[in-house]
């Protein structure tokens, strides 16, 4: 493998490509006009313009950048994660052309990209599930009917998708219907497919992953877990490896079960198993994520290994150089992703130019971001500037970090998500492990973090006036 194309932008285009570069293989960036100067595209030894700045004009082109792999002579393209990463005619397409696409075959993609035929293929090795129904509907009688059977609270869920879209939380029937229809429309919005199924919701769950690698000689792995049930809009903002809730014989178990999970669909790659656990430790399948993660990071601190590096070592035929019992956990690492988006207000995107951008620097903190002083955040894009990753020997220690990289990290010009990471790290329950994925719903509002940076403002008001004083006051000292 001697050229891989990287079929992204921003931060994931330009951490792979740093990893192709150690590995010895040259790298093409695509990009549309507005990233034309984009830290992804100067470090790429090769970039082409492959369309206009929304993205069904540019990075989702399947077509496209398959031609301009081959008019390149690329061994394989990268999708990283969100635009094509997840679609399976855009691997299918590749293969067919002979260009290795880094990522699982086609035919998993799309058995784990239906949330139903994931259940399917997954109910057959006998891992846990969340009580719900196993077809896709848009009827509301027959969903009202289905909730009366499993009873309230239930989940809407859209079959053809995730990232929170399409999904509704119904606390009782008068309800239904309404959100029903939002989800539905929602989905049909961003899939194309309005099919959604419904399930029990599960009322203080904690959201835990499990990263797996399977090579092509049938070899499959689980790198441990990371937790990731701090979540505004049903998405994640703050992740972490390992979680402070697991057992050694859960982690076992949940570990092996995610194999499992991968066996069921004939997995090749790295990919995600997400699970959901309740207040009594039961776990319960929630789907794959059959790409690379953006939480990723956290993984490599703990286990010392590079996840895009596995994947392209994978990609190219090679087994896997460890066994699962030569892995372990070494420290505690959390990540905050960093948006462009206002905790003020509801989180809503603020984009914008990047008026002052200093990052954080030191031992044990990596910053992955895909952007320089001056850029602008598009708005065609999703909002993340960055991800902001502290190691520790503990998690205490790690939190302390992170705390300390936030406050050493300066952004003006947007509004950012920093604020909301300090105010997480400086909260009790999430020092304490003691949190779901209600956390954002149960302690957090707007007004509170105000509160918190008015109080800040005051006592950094008070300090400048005391040196003043201080200052004033030794200037007035005589020489002696």
């Amino acid at each position: 493998m001697k050229k891989i194309l990287v079929a992204n932008r921003g931060e994931i285009a330009l951490r792979v490509m740093k990893t192709a570069k150690k590995m010895g293989i040259k790298t093409v960036a695509i990009y549309a006009p507005i990233d034309r100067n984009a830290p992804h595209v100067k470090f790429a030894d090769e970039a082409v313009q492959i369309g206009e700045n929304p993205s069904n004009q540019s990075y989702l082109l399947g077509d496209k950048i398959i031609k301009i792999a081959k008019e390149l002579q690329v061994d394989a393209i990268h999708p990283g994660y969100g635009f094509l990463s997840e679609n399976a005619n855009f691997a299918e397409k590749a293969e067919q052309n002979h260009i290795q696409f880094i990522g699982p075959k086609s035919h998993a993609i799309k058995v784990m990209g239906n949330k139903l035929a994931a259940k399917d293929a997954v109910g057959k090795y006998n891992i846990p599930m969340v009580p719900g129904i196993d077809k896709a509907i848009t009827d509301v009688q027959k969903a009202q009917e289905i909730a009366h059977k499993i009873g309230y609270p239930i989940l809407i869920k859209a079959s053809a998708g995730g990232g929170g879209k399409g999904m509704r939380v119904v606390e009782n029937e008068d309800e239904l219907a309404t959100q029903m229809e939002r989800a539905i429309s929602e989905a049909t919005s961003a899939f194309g497919d309005g099919a959604v199924f419904i399930e029990k919701f599960v009322t203080a769950p904690r959201h835990i992953e499990i990263q797996i690698l399977a090579d092509t000689h049938g070899n499959i792995v689980h790198l441990f877990e990371r937790e990731c049930s701090i979540q505004r809009r049903h998405q994640k903002v703050v992740e972490e490896a390992p979680s402070s809730i697991l057992t050694p014989a859960l982690r076992n178990e949940m570990g092996q079960a995610a194999i499992k999970v991968a066996k069921s669909c004939d997995y090749v790659g790295a990919g995600t198993v997400e699970f959901l656990l309740d207040e009594k430790l039961n776990f319960y399948f929630l789907e794959m994520n059959t790409r690379l993660q953006v939480e990723h990071p956290v993984t490599e601190f703990i286990t010392g290994l590079d996840l895009v590096e596995q994947q392209i070592k994978i990609a190219k035929g090679e087994k896997l150089s460890f066994t699962q019992e030569d892995l372990s956990i070494n420290g505690h690492a959390i990540e905050l992703r960093v948006y462009a988006e206002d905790p003020l207000e509801d989180f809503l995107p603020n984009v914008g130019k990047l008026s002052t951008y200093k990052i954080p620097k030191g031992e044990n903190i990596r910053l992955d971001d895909g952007y320089e002083e001056g850029m602008e955040i598009p708005i065609y894009y999703d909002p993340m500037i960055s991800k902001l990753i502290t190691f520790g020997k503990n998690r205490m220690e790690a939190i302390q970090l992170m705390m300390e990289a936030i406050k050493n990290y300066q952004i003006e010009g947007v509004k950012t998500t920093l604020p909301f990471g300090k105010f997480v790290c400086e909260h009790s329950a999430f020092q304490k492990g003691d949190f779901d994925t209600n956390f954002v719903k149960k302690y957090y509002t707007s007004a509170l973090l105000k509160e918190v940076q008015n109080k800040e403002a005051r006592i950094a008001a008070l300090l400048a006036l005391k040196t003043y004083l201080t200052d004033q006051k030794k200037l007035r000292v005589p020489n002696a």
